[in-house]
């Protein structure tokens, strides 16, 4: 089983979340609704979905602020393994951005982002993710919203127990999904 945590601003419904069901069917795909805006209401509602899962060890795909959560749940609860694309690692910086502005999520929710969310932000960050936690980065390096270095050079001192798939070119949206789906496919064939 494989899950999928979709960005801010973005649904279940997003075009990776259908992607990744068509492309990796039979193997099931659950992709669920959190508020990604809201950084302590995203993290009760995805340690509420993770803590009910049936499935004991699912694999992870977190995409931007999934990522970010992905990372962070990671921590809490086992996964077979961990894929982030294109993350936010250091969403506070995003959030800094955008300070005082108007955003819209995928389900026409308006919020204000603020200076509370950026600190929010920084409660669930995992500073030294090179602890075990089998995980696949994948990133477009012409990433216009993230700055890719800052994954490369986390997960890039991990040995063993992170890989990081980086592109030159590309952008937020990801434009290498067929090569990483690939990818996930043969783990969970392997995994079956």
């Amino acid at each position: 089983m494989l899950v999928y945590l979709h960005g801010l601003n973005s649904s279940s419904r997003s075009f990776k979340a259908g992607f990744l069901r068509e492309h990796l069917a039979p193997h099931p795909v659950r992709a669920i609704d959190y508020p990604a805006h809201r950084p302590e209401a995203a993290i009760a509602t995805l340690e509420g979905f993770f803590a009910g899962l049936e499935h004991p060890t699912p694999a992870v795909v977190g995409s931007s602020m999934g990522g970010f959560y992905g990372q962070y749940l990671a921590r809490r609860f086992r996964f077979s393994h961990l894929y982030l694309i294109n993350p936010a690692l250091t969403p506070w910086a995003f959030f800094d951005e955008y300070a005082g502005q108007t955003l819209t999520t995928a389900d026409g929710e308006r919020y204000q982002v603020s200076r509370e969310q950026t600190e929010q932000t920084r409660r669930y960050a995992v500073d030294h993710p090179c602890d075990g936690v089998p995980t696949t980065v994948f990133l477009d390096r012409g990433d216009e919203v993230i700055d890719h270095r800052i994954a490369e050079r986390l997960y890039g001192e991990c040995g063993a127990s992170a890989r990081v798939l980086a592109w030159d070119g590309g952008d937020h949206a990801f434009q290498h999904l067929d090569e990483a789906v690939a990818l996930i496919r043969a783990q969970l064939d392997a995994d079956a």
